[in-house]
């Protein structure tokens, strides 16, 4: 049988430039059209797909579709009653569309689905680019950007009439495929490119038709001799198009740790990838404090040092340690700042230290060059950065939610990162190993979560499960409990020595011993940090989760636990028994004293994190390798190691109005911390034996970071500023009843110079003064946060229903076939015993 094929070039669809039908939903929605038409039309228009399998079966004689065609006119009525009928008795209908022989009336349906007509014959996609070629050529005066095209990608053959011999398909092709050329190469570059990035075509067919443009449009280009001028204009566009691109990617390669953190995704997964660029997080925090404190703090402070009654110190190397010493007459700590207004002119002309007005400052310095002063400088520098820092985390905790929230189901991320997730451009042999480990381990993780099935478990198992649960929180709850209690009663025993200490003089006649001895409740906290967390781990192990992920979780939670009470106790140690009385223990500067005792808790930290790693890991890859001779390696620690980050940037939160250089400390150890960890990583690790994908770990830390952490240290600084009395020998506050009189002194000097600000006084009033702004700023960030998390659950929702709509859509399609073949075997069953009467008769 004699196929005959052609392409109706003049179709509307052609001329209106579309690739498929603009509204698709009509195409769906006429499915039952569809059939009718199909039972209507005597020809047969077949799918090219499908034309060896329908020949077969005419050749089997299995099927008339003349007949049957001729005949669905006549019975139609009959088959309507006999149809409603067996769609109410039966009920035994399966899945059969596999494995099934469909009937020439099934075939012709599935060849003129918008499903099966997509991208399937060449020549039909050849021939609508070349009219589309065409068009662009006629309208090149008045052409539309060839953006406003369909970008679908997804022609449709079924506008095209098929009449041509098939035995003639090749040289049509072979014609409209150079015609094709000639039209690609009258167009622009970049139209041309468009185009052939919108061709459903293989690479190598693109490739082929690119080649042959451009060999078309030298051999056109090689008869005319280019000026010099525009030769000259050629190579200056090139070559400064070649100098940005290594410009962009120059820059592209400073970005930070870039290289390393692809080796560790590559080796280890997106979860130990996660506490890596958590900590780059945290670093560029602190870079934007520690810049912020450095230009209005340090910087001016250090060019108009005060002078020193008592001398500087001697630096004996324990100051490292303890901070105190040597430090404590440095920029780095409160009680070195001055409470005066620094006049340049004034230290020029008398070598004088400067003093504010209301302290005796000299009438020609006042009148002098423009002041700064220092105490509204260190109030008003500490609230913008912690402003500052508010804004920057709530931002990118409503970002990381809008990120990690989304519908992301594993199938379809699987097939994307299967098909899609190469990038053809890197070629060099270090970056292809790195990114073909990081795809191996991200298809780990996803056939993990694919594989993935709950287990049922009983009732008697699920009453055994919450009870082992409920034992490990119990010991955990305990331990933090216990743990906290013993911090409370040595920091009291200590502060009770110091006041002892204080009334015999016995820091006067033995000072290092003294400051040494001020190193023992970090090191307690510290060590509590370190050994807590492993009863942790060991409860967790009894709990036996079936998720690789939950275990983090709860690790997570019960660090933070940890973390939170034992910051909580130090804090009251501070603020209640230090900063309340501090002639008790013989302190002149307690805000100097509080400096440096974060400053020991964050080094105490930094040292047991050191060796942590040294006797945690290297060791015990060590002793497991050598004496146990295993090859398993300790798998890295991420909710343990993630809180101890959160804990340290909640001390240099905290630590930043005592200690204004304390943001420089954290990130020298930051970057340590960095190396430290990724060398650690690298060499005494594996990767977690159960592979799991974290698609919202990055979430969960940036929150950590900002509820317990950052709201804590802002209650802490906040209360400190609006509360506690200064001291009144050291600082910029000094004389003053609370830290927060700078700016309301201020104000008031500023009403009395010019009376026309006084609408500044009363926002001052009403905003800064009144606490009741600072809770309705808090409410409103929160619920901003929480509208933001609300609209993304819905929008979840929303795409959840859609994939299932999807889902049923495609369940009814399969159900739409499978009884249109069940309705052709009843009338093929129906003809053959009209046949078989016939010939009785």
């Amino acid at each position: 049988m004699a196929l005959n094929h052609t392409f109706d070039l003049n179709h509307p669809l052609l001329e209106a430039g579309l690739e498929s039908p603009v509204n698709e939903d009509t195409v769906h929605d006429s499915f039952s059209q569809l059939i009718a038409e199909q039972s209507d039309n005597e020809g047969l228009s077949d799918a090219f797909e499908l034309q060896q399998l329908q020949r077969d079966l005419d050749e089997e004689g299995q099927d008339n579709v003349v007949r049957l065609s001729r005949r669905r006119h006549d019975d139609r009525d009959r088959r309507k009653h006999q149809r409603n009928e067996e769609w109410e008795d039966d009920e035994r209908q399966t899945d059969t569309l596999m494995g099934e022989q469909w009937s020439s009336d099934t075939l012709k349906v599935l060849s003129s689905m918008p499903s099966r007509t997509i991208g399937r014959s060449r020549g039909a996609i050849i021939s609508q680019y070349y009219n589309r070629t065409m068009q662009l050529r006629r309208r090149r005066q008045s052409r539309p950007s060839i953006r406003d095209f369909s970008r679908s990608a997804r022609p449709s053959i079924r506008g095209y009439g098929i009449e041509a011999d098939i035995t003639d398909a090749e040289g049509v092709e072979v014609s409209k495929r150079d015609r094709l050329v000639n039209n690609l190469q009258n167009l622009s570059v970049s139209d041309r490119v468009r185009m052939l990035r919108a061709m459903p075509l293989s690479v190598a067919e693109k490739s082929e038709l690119r080649r042959l443009a451009l060999q078309k449009e030298r051999h056109s280009h090689s008869g005319r001799r280019i000026p010099c001028c525009s030769q000259l204009k050629y190579y200056i566009i090139i070559a400064l198009r070649h100098s940005w691109y290594s410009w962009l990617s120059f820059l592209h390669s400073l970005q930070l740790w870039q290289v390393a953190l692809k080796r560790v995704s590559g080796r280890f997964g997106t979860a130990v990838l996660s506490y890596f660029l958590f900590l780059k997080t945290l670093l560029f925090f602190n870079l934007l404090l520690f810049l912020v404190t450095g230009v209005f703090l340090v910087l001016p402070q250090a060019v108009h040092p005060p002078l020193l009654l008592d001398g500087r110190r001697r630096f004996s190397g324990l100051e490292l340690l303890t901070g105190a010493g040597y430090f404590s007459d440095t920029v780095m700590y409160y009680g070195y700042y001055c409470n005066y207004t620094l006049h340049r002119s004034c230290r020029d002309n008398g070598g004088e230290p400067n003093m504010s007005v209301s302290n005796g400052t000299r009438l020609d310095c006042v009148l002098g060059h423009l002041s700064y002063k220092m105490p509204l400088a260190y109030f008003f520098t500490i609230g913008v950065a912690f402003f500052i820092t508010c804004i920057i985390l709530v931002y990118s905790m409503s970002k990381s939610f809008g990120q990690s929230f989304t519908i992301d189901k594993s199938h379809s991320i699987l097939a994307m990162k299967v098909f899609c997730s190469w990038d053809f451009k890197v070629i060099k042999k270090t970056s292809v190993k790195l990114m073909s480990e990081n795809i191996f381990i991200q298809l780990k993780e996803l056939l993990a979560e694919v594989s993935y099935k709950s287990v049922q478990n009983t009732t008697c198992q699920k009453l055994g499960r919450l009870m082992v649960h409920g034992l490990a929180w119990a010991i955990c709850i305990a331990n933090t409990a216990a743990c906290v209690f013993g911090v409370c009663r040595f920091s009291e025993y200590m502060h009770q020595n110091l006041q002892q200490s204080s009334r015999a003089d016995l820091a006067a006649k033995n000072p290092l011993l003294n400051e040494a001895s001020l190193l023992a409740v970090p090191v307690l906290v510290s060590l509590i940090n370190l050994l807590l967390p492993g009863l942790f781990n060991l409860a967790a192990w009894m709990e036996d989760y079936d998720s690789p992920s939950v275990p983090t979780y709860v690790s997570i939670s019960r660090n933070l636990m940890l973390k939170v009470s034992v910051l909580a106790v130090l804090c009251y140690h501070w603020l209640g028994r230090v900063a309340a009385d501090p002639e008790s223990i013989g302190l002149t500067c307690w805000e100097t004293f509080v400096g440096q005792e974060l400053y020991r808790f964050l080094l105490m930290d930094f040292i047991f994190i050191l060796l942590d790693t040294l006797f945690g890991e290297f060791l015990w890859r060590l002793f497991s390798e050598k004496v146990l001779k295993r090859r398993r390696k300790p798998v890295f620690d991420i909710a343990r190691n993630v809180l101890e980050l959160i804990y340290g940037q909640t001390l240099a939160w905290l630590g930043v109005l005592f200690t204004p250089l304390l943001p420089a400390v954290q990130i020298l150890k930051l970057f340590l911390l960095f190396y430290i960890k990724k060398s650690s990583v690298m060499m005494n690790c594996q990767a977690p034996r159960k592979p799991y994908r974290v698609s919202q770990m990055t979430t969960i830390f940036i929150t950590l970071l900002c509820f317990p952490s950052f709201l804590g240290a802002s209650v802490c600084v906040t209360y400190t500023m609006w509360s506690i009395t200064p001291s009144t020998s050291c600082g910029p506050f000094r004389e003053l009843k609370t830290m927060f009189q700078a700016g309301k002194r201020w104000v008031e000097e500023l009403q009395k110079d010019n009376p026309n600000l006084s609408a500044l006084a009363m926002a001052h009033a009403y905003l800064v003064e009144n606490p009741l702004f600072l809770f309705v700023g808090a409410g409103i960030f929160l619920i901003v946060i929480y509208f933001h998390s609300q609209v993304v659950d819905g929008q979840r929702k929303i795409i959840n229903l859609l994939q299932e709509h999807i889902e049923n859509e495609g369940e009814d399609k399969k159900f739409l076939i499978t009884r249109l073949q069940f309705i052709h075997e009843q009338n093929r069953t129906h003809t053959r015993r009209v046949k078989s009467q016939d010939s009785s008769c």
